[in-house]
């Protein structure tokens, strides 16, 4: 008789960062989890676990999302795109060289969040005032208050991406 106090497990295949992967993990792994726990990248912040900060921000399949929010089960499939993944060949992604340029960071707690939120904004089109940059950075939380060069970091970055 099987014992059915363990809990199902699932193989993801996922490619992250552009390196496939597949990882066999609890059916109630979050992809915040896998990404810190099981695969090491430490660069994704786990801030309140409740999808309310954005320091987990990641993209899927290019959408920015709270990596806290998505079951690793239901990314099967998908392409993530972490902190890690953003440089490319040693040389920083346009957003995270406008953020230091900015100094859009104290702490540095939220920045990873912060900074995949701003490729994500910049992506969509969402930068054509500091007010409208503000209302779609608004999910992502900075306890230190750095807001102002925050979307000064992304104003700049957009310009450079225009």
């Amino acid at each position: 008789m099987p014992n059915e106090t363990l809990t199902p497990e699932v193989t993801v295949t996922l490619q992250i960062n552009g390196t496939a992967t597949q990882v066999t993990c609890d059916v109630r792994t979050t992809l915040l989890d896998l990404l810190r726990e099981r695969l090491r990248l430490t660069g994704t912040k786990k801030g309140c676990n409740r999808g309310e900060c954005g320091a987990c921000t990641v993209h899927l399949d290019g959408r920015r999302v709270n990596a806290c929010m998505v079951l690793a089960a239901s990314a099967d499939g998908c392409a993530v795109t972490t902190i890690e993944g953003l440089a490319r060949n040693g040389a920083l992604h346009p957003v995270q060289q406008a953020f230091i340029d900015a100094d859009a960071f104290q702490c540095g707690f939220c920045t990873p969040g912060q900074i995949m939120s701003a490729v994500g904004c910049i992506r969509e089109g969402h930068t054509g005032s500091n007010d409208e940059i503000r209302e779609w950075m608004s999910g992502n939380i900075c306890r230190c208050s750095a807001y102002p060069q925050i979307a000064a970091a992304v104003e700049a970055a957009a310009g450079e991406e225009r």
